[in-house]
């Protein structure tokens, strides 16, 4: 429940501070006096857009404070507070503000918290129903929806939802491989040819780098051979290193006998020197008996380097990645090959996921039809208090095409109404005029959130277009309504007004060129007084003043 609503520089307010009570409060004031100011700082509290042009002229910081009691162990908000955070010791206090500068600030029980927190928790504590929400409803779009909620089967709800994508999913890649194999028949002649190309051309991976090697050494094949000839003769021939090193190595170990082999490690050295050149010696004889060059082969090694790039052009990959091109081909022939069995598969799981999704949708319809005769029949019983004896409401469910299937099943569904007997159902815009269809607009929204946790509810002008008597039924459901919920009203009927419990008066003054709106609490005389206005207008006559006491006490 709504407990108090403290207001700092919104708009036209400059100062408010009210206290409201259970049961049915109503609002009402001239028009202009300010009643859509009051809700639009309400609505602050509950999530609405701040803008820095709802701060008061001449001030640079606007705030709003509503206090609500505490909720009970069973509802919602208990979570949402657990969640994230926030103690909820008594009552809930929210808090926002906003500066010129565009910085706003929301808490809830001095805890900072986001906007979308803000309307998440808000969402269970106030509930508004304005007139132009009725759009809303006119909408058929937001039927099914509205009827979901109503129904309250989230889980299957979601259930529908995953079947419905994976049916997509399943349908998606049905299609997906019936068009590549479409394709892939396209270009399957090419394809063979390409394969049975590569396949005599057996690409190699690395194979370019090492002919463009082979072919660097035959180009350089003389000087090759005669710099291993040079090296040869300078090791065996020309200077005979071989006897020089011998001779040396004699020498030092004459020495290393007279001295006890103290330089035997340049003995070593030098005998090691010796095994190393006649190692050397006999890779050179190794390397140059196996040097082939056939005159013929050079030109073979530019032939092939020719076919592995004109392929690598004609597929545009790199010669090193024909192999990988040639894998891929082949596996694409055999996708051909085995398209048909693929296809057949991926159908087979596609109407698996199909069937699974319309027993989904066809439980799903079950519930709606079962949530949509519950509605119809509470809406009704509405009716007759509300002077509508005569008029039918029934929710339509229509399956739709399977072409509109959707996530949401396979229902279609509409609020229809008829005002009169044997007249025809029709959409609510369309059958129902002004004040019938606000008087249609009540019954559903008390029934809408009458299995829901308890909340303030909020009406803005829902009883327009209508008065006498049926003004007086409309007060007297809200009244009704106002013995489980905390009910505000704002009204211009006098009919409504005459049935609330408390009564608050909004109105506007202006000094020194400054307009300023203020709320106040109304006694039972000035409770006569202002009914009595709201029946007569600016000059109030006695006649009027006499109506108001005997609405006040019907």
């Amino acid at each position: 429940m709504l407990e108090s609503l403290s207001v700092r520089n919104f708009v036209l307010i400059e100062k408010l501070d009210v206290d409201f009570t259970s049961g049915f409060t109503i609002l009402s004031g001239e028009t202009g006096a300010g009643k859509s100011i009051l809700l639009g700082a309400l609505g602050l509290v509950m999530g609405n857009r701040a803008d820095v042009d709802l701060i008061r002229n001449g001030t640079d910081k606007l705030s709003v404070t509503a206090t609500f009691s505490a909720p009970s162990s069973k509802s919602n908000i208990n979570t949402i507070a657990k969640e994230n955070d926030i103690e909820i010791d008594g009552s809930i206090i929210i808090k926002r503000s906003l500066s010129a500068d565009g910085k706003s600030k929301i808490f809830i029980n001095d805890q900072p918290v986001s906007l979308k927190l803000l309307k998440e928790f808000a969402s269970e504590l106030v509930e508004i129903h304005g007139q132009f929400d009725n759009q809303g409803l006119l909408n058929q779009a937001n039927h099914i929806g509205i009827l979901d909620n109503y129904g309250n089967y989230p889980a299957k709800l979601e259930q529908v939802k995953n079947f419905y994508n994976q049916y997509k999913q399943a349908v998606n890649n049905r299609i997906k491989a019936l068009q590549q194999l479409e394709h892939s028949r396209q270009e399957e002649d090419n394809l063979k040819a390409w394969v049975d190309e590569l396949q005599k051309l057996k690409p190699v991976l690395g194979e370019e780098e090492s002919l463009s090697k082979r072919r660097t050494e035959i180009m350089n094949s003389e000087k090759i051979m005669e710099s291993f000839n040079l090296a040869y003769s300078s090791l065996t021939q020309e200077y005979d290193i071989f006897s020089s090193i011998r001779r040396a190595e004699n020498a030092i170990s004459r020495i290393n006998n007279l001295l006890d082999n103290k330089y035997g490690e340049i003995a070593d050295t030098l005998e090691q020197s010796i095994i190393n050149l006649d190692e050397s010696v006999r890779q050179i004889e190794d390397a140059t008996a196996g040097l082939s060059y056939n005159a013929n082969e050079a030109d073979q090694i530019e032939q092939r380097l020719f076919a592995l790039r004109s392929a690598a052009r004609k597929h545009q990959v790199s010669i090193d990645d024909l192999p990988q091109k040639l894998q891929e081909m082949q596996e694409k022939l055999a996708t051909i090959e085995n398209g048909e069995d693929n296809l057949l598969e991926l159908s087979k799981i596609e109407e698996k996921m199909r069937l699974q999704y319309l027993q989904s949708a066809k439980e799903l319809s079950k519930l709606r039809h079962q949530a949509a005769s519950k509605l119809d029949e509470k809406v009704m019983a509405e009716l007759p208090p509300l002077k509508m004896e005569k008029a039918t409401f029934i929710t339509k469910i229509e399956e739709l095409p399977e072409s509109q299937w959707n996530s949401f099943g396979t229902d279609n569904v509409s609020f229809t109404v008829s005002t009169n007997p044997n007249s025809p159902q029709g959409p609510l815009n369309k059958i129902a005029s002004g004040g019938e269809l606000a008087r249609f607009m009540l019954a559903l929204k008390v029934n809408l959130a009458a299995d829901k946790e308890q909340k303030t509810m909020i009406f803005d002008e829902v009883d327009a277009g209508i008065g006498g008597a049926t003004a007086q039924a409309v007060g007297t459901r809200l009244r009704d309504l106002a013995e489980k919920e905390q009910v505000l009203v704002v009204t211009h009927s006098p009919q409504v007004a005459a049935c609330g419990q408390s009564h608050f008066k909004v109105f506007k003054q202006t000094e020194n060129n400054i307009t300023t709106t203020y709320i106040t609490l109304l006694s039972s005389k000035e409770r006569e007084e202002e009914i009595a206005r709201m029946l007569a207008g600016e000059k109030i006559s006695d006649e009027a003043r006499a109506a108001a006491k005997v609405l006040i006490k019907s």
